[in-house]
């Protein structure tokens, strides 16, 4: 039990929060609200009116059942069956990169306990983000829903709560919405409360729901002036005239400015005051090297008693995008040199603690990376925490985004034209774009590492019919971006493609040039500025090769710095689940387990200058090393502790074996996703490679917990960590944690026939001026490729960025003639195999079509014997996606 006691001279305020059952614990029968022993356990907090604004972690003591639940939102309904969980959660929990998940609804239900008094408080329920619909309860009573998977919102329960035992339930579904961004992807679309939640206890006048805005139109290292603009809510019945005083207080702690003003704020009303501080001077600028983080505390008062406080961190810079110059950041030029990063971590899917973001920002910083495209959709607001402290400059994107393969399929399964094809859905879809910008933007505006709002990811692949539409909306997204933070550029993520009059890279203030983008011609000194969002996409398993895998960049080695050019990211930093199947999960430099890949080792050295260490050689096994990244976490599921297990001999040194590994809690609190062991294989989902293996642990119970790693015949090895917390585990009387063995998930669904070409990313040998490798692939017949003459080895790649069963190729060429080629297909660029020989050729023909029995691969190529007799005008490969 806590007790937070705060005094002030007039009105105490007490919330219990009782949680019907402990986490992991069966209720007792009658018993609503006891723990374990049966006794109430009562998280106490005392709060009055000085802190006015109490956060309250949420994340403990759920219920959830997979499914949908009829009468689930009832107080008096029976979870006594359902599973004890904690947040964050997700439906697919333990999760190891199946490309398939269950889709449908799940239930989450919790008990709180509010004592007499509450009536003169308001209470909110803050989500983070919940997949991707969710239907909130208190009481029985609807009190609110979200559309949108991937961005926060505020929940008003004041209204339905009451004295004594109240319950909330959340109704969450995954299902595919036409009218829900996004309509693609190709990461997984996991279902769940996957990000914290919170109880937020104010007085009726407080700052709203991320209600301060600060900006720093100065700024230079003489002087600097913040302006705060905050919306002050009045959710009272009388009007009221308030005083507000704003605080900036330096990283250490000196206050270097204040600010009051008066504003008189009706009843039900929202009121809007903006203030400037006085110049700060000398001020310590945020960049990479040096993250400084002022904060401003803005606070409430009314006839000089505080009604509310609240804080906002910030940092002091300025950003500039430059069509000739590339990036400045404080007035000096800067090459972002980045990595795409997805939110998927290994076991338990989505449902990443603010922790695991943190060891993620951290890794990507610690390789010599300044830059983090948020690839699609907003990313936890820890995660742009984490790229404060931590100095990484993040691009944050709104999730509009389409994928290729989904012209022509039966829409569904976010493998969908990105823009809807029916005109019922276009009024919702359109609406759900704008309205994750809107929240996006008001919840991240603060952050000083986000540098670029953008509006998209290759929109372009969307349905023909859609493309006036898909580029008024992105027009229209841009003008709202502005209107919301006339501070930031807005950015259109994915523009390189169209490459006719239909072009969309220039509808924003700055382009993203994707794959082979960053290669045409028409996109190279576009005139606007810009820089290569996508490069790279290296399949490899660990430990994988020393090298940077440019890929997309390799005609220059990625080395070359154009002057025009604001940057480049790596795709991507981290393995993660792919509806495109397994194994296009794995293009990141660091794996699913967050062990890195030999290619991170490259940039570490390249970037950092920080030599490679000695690669572990195949030995003889002996023991086992158990290391862990931290020894403390909290219990409350904003942190958990990253387990690494290392092979040895029997002189204790690293070696490449991968025998058979398994972790079991041995005493006290905790779980692996999988319950209370975990076991690593070689060739499973749950992996040991090259002689590691690794996984993250967490607890939402504190105490001491050992645990041990072993493997047959080879000598075991112990940790001890420790969960802190106001909950204790009390062994024997706690239970220990529900096992879920991991079974890969299998969804039945039917084979579809994709057909992919247009818009996919291609390459060739060598390229006219007037017509580039991207000609053709861009749907238009009267556009074709053509090498250079003088290329002795002219080929054409296209990428289809999916794993397929080949079944169909057809090859067009821009007129008649006796064309002399071979057909190849490959999984990487680097092991070709032919499927069809027409070197010898002596048909005259204009088009090649060839039926295939489902051969795999991702890349397909087409070699020409004379340069002088090789065009293409339009390829299209159909297939099916493979898992």
């Amino acid at each position: 039990m806590i007790n937070i006691l705060l005094r002030i001279k007039t009105f105490t305020f007490i919330l219990l929060i009782v949680p019907a059952i402990d986490s992991f614990a069966q209720p007792q029968s009658g018993k609503k609200g006891s723990s374990p022993d049966g006794s109430v356990e009562q998280i106490v907090i005392a709060s009055q009116l000085k802190p006015a604004r109490t956060k309250i972690n949420f994340n403990r003591s759920w219920k959830f059942q997979l499914g949908d639940q009829s009468g689930a939102e009832h107080s008096n309904f029976n979870d006594d069956q359902w599973q004890n969980i904690g947040l964050p959660h997700s439906f697919s929990i333990p999760y190891f990169m199946s490309p398939d998940f269950y889709v449908g609804y799940g239930w989450y239900r919790k008990h709180f306990v509010l004592p007499p008094g509450y009536q003169r408080k308001k209470l909110f329920l803050e989500f983070e983000a919940v997949f991707q619909q969710a239907e909130i309860f208190v009481n029985d009573k609807a009190v609110g829903e979200h559309k949108g998977g991937y961005t926060g919102f505020s929940i008003d329960i004041s209204a339905a709560v009451r004295e004594g035992d109240n319950v909330v339930a959340v109704r969450v579904n995954n299902i595919w919405n036409p009218g829900l961004a996004p309509r693609a992807g190709e990461h997984v679309f996991s279902g769940g409360i996957y990000r914290d939640v919170s109880l937020i206890i104010t007085n009726p006048v407080h700052v709203d729901w991320y209600g301060t805005f600060i900006q720093t139109p100065v700024v230079s290292e003489k002087e600097a002036a913040v302006n705060i603009k905050t919306e002050v809510k009045n959710a009272g019945n009388t009007d009221q005239t308030i005083q507000i005083k704003t605080n900036i207080i330096t990283p250490q702690g000196k206050v270097v400015a204040t600010i009051t003003s008066a504003k008189k704020i009706p009843a039900q009303t929202v009121g809007h005051i903006e203030q400037l501080s006085k110049p700060v001077l000398n001020p310590q600028l945020w960049d990479p090297d040096h993250p400084y983080l002022y904060k401003a505390v803005t606070t409430l008062l009314i006839n000089n008693k505080i009604t509310d406080e609240y804080q906002t961190p910030f940092g002091i810079r300025s950003i500039k995008w430059t069509a000739d110059k590339g990036f400045f950041l404080n007035g000096k030029h800067l090459y972002l040199r980045g990595a795409n990063v997805h939110q998927d971590h290994a076991g338990w899917g989505d449902a990443v603690t603010n922790a695991g973001f943190f060891r993620d920002v951290k890794m990507v910083k610690e390789a010599g990376f300044n830059f983090i495209r948020g690839s699609h959709y907003p990313h936890d607001p820890s995660f742009a925490e984490a790229c404060d402290r931590l100095g990484v400059l993040l691009w944050s994107e709104n999730p509009f985004w389409g994928i290729g393969g989904s012209d022509k399929t039966p829409e569904g399964y976010w493998n969908s034209s990105a823009y809807p094809t029916n005109d019922r859905d276009t009024a919702a879809f359109e609406a759900s774009v704008k309205q994750q910008l809107q929240e996006m933007i008001r919840i991240y505006r603060n952050h000083p590492s986000i540098a670029i709002w953008s509006m998209s990811n290759e929109p372009f692949f969307t349905a023909p019919q859609t493309m006036q539409s898909t580029k008024k909306l992105l027009k229209n997204l841009v003008d709202l971006s502005h209107l919301l933070d006339p501070s930031r550029n807005a950015a259109i993520g994915g523009a390189q493609r169209p490459l006719d009059t239909n072009r969309i890279d220039k509808i924003g203030d700055v382009a993203g040039y994707n794959g082979d983008g960053g290669l045409i011609s028409i996109f190279q000194n576009p005139g606007i500025p810009n820089m290569v969002s996508e490069y790279g996409s290296t399949l490899a398993d660990r430990p994988g090769n020393y090298e940077p895998g440019w890929g997309d960049l390799s005609k220059d080695n990625g080395k070359a710095i154009h002057d025009w050019r604001s940057g480049q990211s790596l795709w991507c930093a981290f393995d993660h689940g792919s509806i495109a199947g397994s194994s296009m999960g794995k293009l990141g430099i660091i794996d699913y387990f967050r062990i890195p890949k030999r290619a991170w080792y490259w940039y570490r050295n390249e970037y950092s200058h920080i030599p490679p260490p000695e690669w572990p050689q195949n030995g003889i096994p002996a023991k086992l090393k158990l290391e862990a990244d931290r020894l403390s976490a909290a219990s409350d599921g904003t942190e958990d502790i990253k387990l690494n297990v290392t092979v040895l001999d029997i002189n204790g040194k690293t070696i490449s074996n991968n025998p058979p590994v398994e972790l079991k809690v041995i005493s006290g609190p905790g779980e692996f996703p999988t319950g209370s062991s975990i076991r690593f294989a070689e060739g499973s989902d749950i992996r040991i490679m090259d002689g590691r293996a690794s996984i993250e642990y967490r607890s939402w119970y504190a105490g001491n917990t050992t645990i041990e790693a072993s493997s047959p015949g080879l000598q075991s090895a112990h940790l001890q960590i420790q969960f802190t917390g106001s909950v204790p585990y009390k062994k024997g009387i706690t239970p220990p944690s529900p096992e879920r063995p991991y079974v890969r998930f299998s969804a039945e669904r039917k084979a579809v026939q994709q057909t992919f070409g247009r818009n996919n990313p291609a390459f060739a040998s060598s390229s006219q001026p007037q017509h580039p490798a991207g000609f053709a692939a861009d749907g238009d017949l009267k556009t074709w490729w053509q090498p250079l003459e003088t290329d002795s080895n002219a080929q054409w790649i296209l990428d289809t960025e999916k794993r397929l069963g080949i079944s169909h190729i057809k090859i067009t060429f821009p007129g008649k003639d006796v064309y002399q080629y071979k057909i190849e297909i490959a999984d990487s660029k680097d092991n070709w195999k032919v499927i069809a020989d027409f070197m010898n050729n002596g048909e005259s023909i204009s088009e090649k079509q060839l039926e295939l029995p489902k051969l795999p691969g991702s890349f397909m190529r087409i070699s020409f014997k004379d340069p002088k007799i090789a065009k293409i005008s339009e390829v299209e490969v159909t297939g099916e996606v493979l898992k």
